[in-house]
C-alpha cells in the first residue's frame, strides 16, 4: 500500500485547507482510514478517522471545525480543515483507522506540511 497526501500549505488564522491522501493497494474500501498530525516536537496522533462502517471521531480540539471524508472510487480521503489555528500546524499523514485501537497497518508516506501564521 503506498499513501499519497497532498493539499498542505501556509494559511492565515481562520482560513481554510482541503487534505487529500491517494490509497494505492486494492484495499482502500474495506479500511477505515485516519488523519495523522505531527506538531513540531511532539507525537504523531489521530486527528480524525472514520472506521469501515462511515463512524466518525474527531480529536477534541478540532471537533466543529476539521471533517473527514472518503471517495471509495477514487480511493481518496479528505480533510477538510476551517477556521484554523495556530496548533493546527504540523505534518499530516493518513492511514489506516480501526476504532478498536489497533495501530495503522501501512508504511507512512511522506506528509503534507500545514503552517497556519497566527
Amino acid at each position: 500500500v503506498q499513501l499519497q497526501a497532498s493539499g498542505g500549505g501556509l494559511v492565515q488564522a481562520g482560513g481554510s485547507l482541503r487534505l487529500s491522501c491517494a490509497v494505492s493497494g486494492n484495499i482502500f474500501s474495506a479500511e477505515g482510514m485516519g488523519w495523522y498530525r505531527q506538531a513540531p516536537g511532539k507525537e504523531r496522533e489521530l486527528v480524525a478517522g472514520m472506521d469501515a462502517t462511515g463512524r466518525k471521531t474527531y480529536e477534541d480540539s478540532v471537533k466543529g471545525r476539521f471533517s473527514i471524508s472518503r471517495d471509495n472510487v477514487k480511493e481518496v480521503v479528505y480533510l477538510q480543515m476551517n477556521s484554523m489555528k495556530h496548533e493546527d500546524t504540523g505534518i499530516y499523514y493518513c492511514n489506516s483507522y480501526r476504532s478498536n485501537g489497533d495501530p495503522p497497518a501501512w508504511p507512512w508516506g511522506q506528509g503534507t506540511l500545514v503552517t497556519v501564521s497566527s
